[in-house]
Order: structure tokens, then C-alpha cells, then sequence
């Protein structure tokens, strides 16, 4: 027995009126949840399908006591389809709810762990790809919160800085304006020396900010490394001296460097003021100049030795940090007024601009700063 066109239209209506039946009894369970839906969605079809047969056979005019193999079968085929259905919702509620633990670890600034209970493919995609954001946004946020706190360091310290002279250059006003000043000349000189200090820290600032937005000067030229490093220990020799420090220089190798000398010049003289301040009296500073070996090329180098009796471990990592000065056996030994603590950032800052690296270490009785710049001229 064949099926007419009606015949095909009767079963195509049990279809329809069986799916939509159960689609609309099961509308409470599919507003439920995604898991729900599913569940709904699967039933629906094993319905409609179920519908179709029935449909057809009833076309046929097939007395129902002959329907007897046919109903059980339906029947088993239906309980089937409903525990595939709920296997598969578990599963993939399982998966939603793993996944949205990973977003709840993700709002809460924690990155989501990378492995745990295998996922179907497009949800463990998703898990990597938020594996990977919230290892990202760790990352900003631990260079915001480093800025963040440097920013602050930065404020309170300078703030410090600024009281102090201003407060002498009140008190000296004051004295001299009221007469009271029993020498008015070394008044004038500490004045003087008080507004140099604020329009160097100034300065300091303004390169700082500069630097930070990546305005370093283009007028580039070919140095020559070792005449720089001379020029930089001649213009510190006073100072070495009024400290009771000795400095020396030696040159391993003469080389040149493409850069703006006055830049160049004013890291490397940060750098080596930096250690006659935090060198004891009777101490020794150290400058070296040499060309080292490495893979991609050679590179000029710059050693600065100090005795200023080691930083502490913890420290190092925050040595050129803005603001830094640093505690214990690094608090300068000068007696004059100390910086700002900029010094060795706008040295980073300038060397990092050149394409080069500046890095410390601690070596018996002090530590060893050592800028590296490419060679002018190497491949």
C-alpha cells in the first residue's frame, strides 16, 4: 500500500499538531533555563517525528488493535530520545556553569584556571580565550597599580622636597627683611643655592615627562663613547671631591655610539653622580668604558662601580623606578640636599630611547650599573 498525496498532507498535519503540542506544553521548562530549552527542543522532534508515523498509519486505515507494535515502539523510542535529551542538557549546563564561574573569577580580578573538567570544544575555546583576557588584565592591572604607586611616591616625596627649601627661603626672607640677619651675604648664597635646587628639581620633572611621552631629542650624531664618559667624570671631579670620594675612569676599547650627546651625556652623568652621593668618604666610583660580545651584535658599555655597600635584593627591581631612593645602606651620604629620586629614571629613560639597556647588580661592598648602547655603525 502506497501513500496518496492526502495521505502524505494527513501525516504531515499529525506532525505539525504533535510538535507543536508538546513545544507549547513544555513552555514553562524551556523558560526555565538554556538546559531547559534543550530538553524542549530534542522532545519536540521525537514528537513531530512520532506525529508523522502515527500520521501515516492512520492514513492507512490500519485498525488500531494492529497499532499494538507500533505504540511501544514510539513509546521506547520517545523514552530514548528524552534521556539522550537530558544527558546532553546536564552536559552542557555542566559546561555553563563552568563557564560562568570563569566570568564571576574574571569580574573579580582573578584569572580563571586553564584546566579543570574537559569541555566541549566551543565552550573550552571560549574558557581559553578568557584564560587568556584575564592574564592580560592582570597584567595592566599590576602595571597600573605599580604606576599608581609610584605616581604617589612621586607626589609625597617631591611634595617633601619643596617644603624644605621653601621653607628656608621664608625663614631667610623674613630675616632679611626684618634686619635680623647676622650675615646677609651667606643669606644671598643660600637663597641662590635653595632656587638652583627647585629649578633643577623642576627640570627634572619637565625631562621626566618628556621622556615618559617618548619626546626625545632626533639629532642624532655619531658619539664617541669614551670622549663622553671623560667630559662626564671632568664635570664630576668637584663633586667627587667635596664627597672624599675618589673617581677613576678607564677605557677597555674605544667605540662610537649613534645618539644626542647632550641626552647621552646627561644619563651617564646622573648615573655616575648617583653613585658618588651613595659612596662613603674614602670610597672609590669606578667608570669603565668597553665593547662587549653578544649574539645579535657588539655593544658599547658603560660600568659604573660604587662602594655604597649594596642595595638590598628586594630593591633592585625598583632601582630606576620614579621616585625611588631606596633605604639602609642606599640613603645617600652626602651632606648636601638629596634629588628627588628622578635621577636614574631619566637615565632609563634616555638610555631605553637610544635603543640600548641600563641594569644593577650588587658586587662585594657596593653595586655595578651597566648601560649598554649599540655600536654606530654595527650590523
Amino acid at each position: 500500500m502506497t501513500l496518496a498525496l492526502s495521505d502524505l498532507l494527513d501525516a504531515l498535519l499529525w506532525s505539525v499538531v504533535a510538535g507543536l503540542a508538546v513545544w507549547f506544553l513544555l513552555w514553562p521548562l524551556r523558560r526555565r533555563s538554556l538546559t531547559g530549552l534543550l530538553i524542549a527542543l530534542v522532545l519536540t522532534g521525537a514528537a513531530a517525528s512520532m506525529g508523522a508515523l502515527w500520521g501515516a498509519i492512520h492514513s492507512m486505515l490500519v485498525p488500531w488493535w494492529d497499532w499494538k507494535t507500533v505504540i511501544p515502539l514510539t513509546a521506547f523510542s520517545g523514552a530514548v530520545t528524552t534521556v539522550a535529551a537530558i544527558a546532553a542538557s546536564r552536559r552542557l549546563g555542566k559546561d555553563a556553569a563552568s563557564l560562568r564561574q570563569d566570568v564571576v573569577d574574571l569580574g573579580a580580578g582573578r584569572i580563571p584556571a586553564a584546566d579543570g573538567r574537559r569541555l566541549t570544544a566551543e565552550v573550552e575555546q571560549v574558557r581559553r580565550e578568557l584564560h587568556t583576557t584575564a592574564t592580560a588584565l592582570t597584567a595592566t592591572r599590576e602595571r597600573e597599580q605599580a604606576l599608581e604607586k609610584a605616581r604617589r611616591e612621586l607626589v609625597s616625596w617631591v611634595s617633601h622636597d619643596l617644603r624644605t627649601p621653601l621653607a628656608g627661603l621664608r625663614a631667610m626672607s623674613e630675616a632679611l627683611e626684618d634686619g635680623v640677619a647676622d650675615d646677609p651675604e651667606l643669606y644671598y648664597k643660600q637663597i641662590g643655592a635653595s632656587v638652583e635646587r627647585l629649578n633643577q628639581m623642576v627640570d627634572d620633572l619637565f625631562d621626566l615627562s618628556r621622556i615618559q611621552a617618548g619626546v626625545v631629542s632626533r639629532d642624532l650624531e655619531s658619539i664617541a663613547l669614551d670622549d663622553l664618559v671623560s667630559d662626564c667624570i671632568a664635570a664630576l671631579e668637584p663633586l667627587a671631591a667635596a664627597q672624599g670620594v675618589r673617581l677613576t675612569g678607564s677605557v677597555d676599547g674605544a667605540t662610537a655610539v649613534t645618539g644626542n650627546g647632550p641626552e647621552l651625556n646627561r644619563a651617564l652623568t646622573n648615573l655616575v653622580a648617583n653613585a658618588i652621593r651613595h659612596t662613603r668618604a674614602k670610597g672609590s666610583v669606578d667608570v669603565r668604558v668597553g665593547v662587549t660580545s653578544t649574539e645579535p651584535g657588539p655593544l658599547a658599555e658603560v660600568v659604573v662601580s660604587d662602594e655604597c655597600g649594596g642595595i638590598p635584593e628586594s630593591h633592585l627591581p625598583r632601582v630606576f623606578d620614579v621616585g625611588f631612593r631606596g633605604e639602609a645602606a642606599r640613603t645617600p651620604h652626602t651632606v648636601g640636599p638629596t634629588s628627588a629620586g628622578l635621577g636614574l629614571a631619566i637615565t632609563r629613560g634616555i638610555v631605553e630611547a637610544h635603543a640600548g639597556t641600563v641594569d644593577v647588580e650588587n658586587k662585594p661592598g657596593g653595586c655595578r650599573f651597566r648601560v649598554r648602547l649599540p655600536v654606530s655603525g654595527a650590523n
